[in-house]
């Protein structure tokens, strides 16, 4: 009798257990149908469950994880201030910053972060099995903030990790970030992807982040994020922290751009950005209101260069273009993301919204145009503009000095002590008016610095304010 109740007893646990995760389908109580709403998870059934792990993976892409070692030589006692801050006062024979890199051609192409290569004189890169290479960078991005390096490995094949597409990213997707923090050691941390899109970091020109928690530390820059099927997400750049320690706050440069610039440095060591022709800001809230969008979103057409990829799509001044190529556009950064990862040459389709109405277009990209030529000159005589050198802005040398501007007289440097200089004259300042006269190129402005007056008045733009100087002869 006591066999029977235990017998019935386990049978009765067996069936709620059966019941409780799913069997081959409950019914619904009043339906009669298979029950198909979310189930709550379940616990590992077998021990083959339990002992899931990662480590395929990070067998896979640990070996293209380098450490990436920059030494510099100390020359004198005015050392530059990166090495300063890290390494201590002058004096040092040899200084060395560390980080790290991936290798994603099994040429010897590496690619990491420029911040860690800045001065070094001679880079050297360590792989996870202790090999050692010399390294030349065929490429160095700071408005990126990557460096390409090649590394000669004799014929040898080297093990790489392979482009993931960053678009494909999702909040949530399991991420492994795999570096050498502190100088440890090949360190591999796990986490999710806990934002996309993040352009408010003020770390390069470029930002559109991948946000992750996976644990990054000091020196796991230029290292690998990889997703779960062992292919290279981004490339670990930063993190948020008030102690210099990991809070799960650390950001990603996306794949998208990592291959573009790795493009770029194999094939001639330059990069060819591409360029829409047309300057936006954000819409705020009120923005939003008064335009007719549902939401803030989008930005809003400032300027459209003539004859620029934005001018033949049809874009105007006040339009608010609200996509490109199906992605949503919400800032500036966002729009030049997308923009500079296309490429010169490739069509994309944008689509905006001008008096309430969508329009979309598909325009063809090209490269900034130097149109005028800059005509760098240095201004002598007797004017507020002695010492100073200017020269004319164009979308190509714009973009090169990483102005939004891209007609005018832009001030490149000033003489120590010259009459521009103690005028507070700074580079970047853009020339407008001379007594009361607009200012277009360098030649109308040198004619009109060789005046005899007894009184100037500069008008200048810096930072998108306007300022105006008043000077006797």
């Amino acid at each position: 009798m006591l066999g029977l109740i235990v017998s019935l007893i386990i049978g009765a646990v067996l069936l709620s257990v059966w019941w409780l995760t799913g069997g081959i389908g409950r019914l619904h109580p009043q339906m009669g149908a298979p029950d198909t709403a979310p189930r709550p998870p379940t616990v590992p059934r077998s021990r083959r469950q339990i002992e899931l792990s990662f480590a395929p993976v990070v067998q896979a892409a640990a070996p293209a994880v380098v450490n990436v070692y920059a030494r510099k030589r100390a020359r004198s006692g005015n050392e530059e201030p990166f090495f300063h801050r890290f390494f201590g006062e002058p004096g040092q024979r040899e200084q060395n910053a560390l980080g790290s890199g991936v290798i994603v051609r099994d040429d010897g192409i590496v690619v990491t972060n420029n911040h860690v290569i800045a001065g070094g004189d001679e880079l050297i890169v360590v792989m996870a099995d202790r090999r050692e290479y010399e390294a030349e960078v065929i490429l160095a991005d700071e408005r990126t903030d990557l460096a390409v390096l090649r590394i000669d490995p004799k014929g040898a094949r080297l093990p790489h990790i392979p482009f993931r597409d960053s678009d494909a990213l999702a909040v949530g997707d399991i991420v492994l970030a795999i570096g050498n923090p502190f100088g440890v050691g090949q360190t591999t941390t796990m986490g999710i992807v806990s934002a996309l899109a993040r352009t408010q970091i003020g770390i390069s020109d470029y930002q559109f982040f991948i946000q992750t928690d996976a644990a990054i530390n000091p020196g796991n820059s230029g290292g690998a994020l990889v997703t779960m099927d062992g292919r290279l997400a981004g490339i670990n750049t930063a993190i948020f922290s008030r102690t210099g320690g990991s809070i799960g706050i650390g950001f990603a440069i996306p794949s998208n751009m990592v291959r573009f610039v790795v493009e770029g440095a194999v094939d001639g060591g330059r990069l060819r950005r591409a360029w829409l022709g047309a300057t936006a800001q954000a819409v705020s809230t009120e923005m939003a209101a008064q335009l007719g969008l549902e939401r803030p979103m989008g930005v809003l057409v400032q300027e459209v260069y003539p004859e620029s990829p934005a001018a033949a799509a049809g874009l105007q001044k006040g339009d608010v273009i609200l996509s490109v190529d199906g992605f949503e556009i919400f800032d500036p950064q966002g729009l030049r993301f997308r923009i500079a990862t296309k490429g010169v040459g490739k069509s994309v389709t944008i689509v905006w919204q001008r008096d309430g109405a969508r329009m979309s277009a598909a325009t063809s990209l090209s490269g900034p145009p130097e149109n005028p030529p800059r005509n760098i000159t240095h201004v002598g005589g007797h004017n507020p503009l002695t010492g100073a050198t200017i020269a004319n802005l164009s979308p190509a040398f714009a973009d090169e000095l990483r102005i939004d501007l891209t007609e005018g007289v832009v001030v490149l440097s000033t003489d120590r002590g010259s009459p521009a200089s103690r005028l507070r004259i700074r580079p970047g300042d853009i020339v407008v008016e001379v007594n009361g006269r607009k200012v277009e190129s360098v030649d109308p402005l040198m004619d009109l610095l060789a005046m005899r007056v007894d009184r100037w008045r500069i008008v200048l733009r810096r930072a998108g304010q306007l300022y105006s100087l008043d000077v006797r002869s």
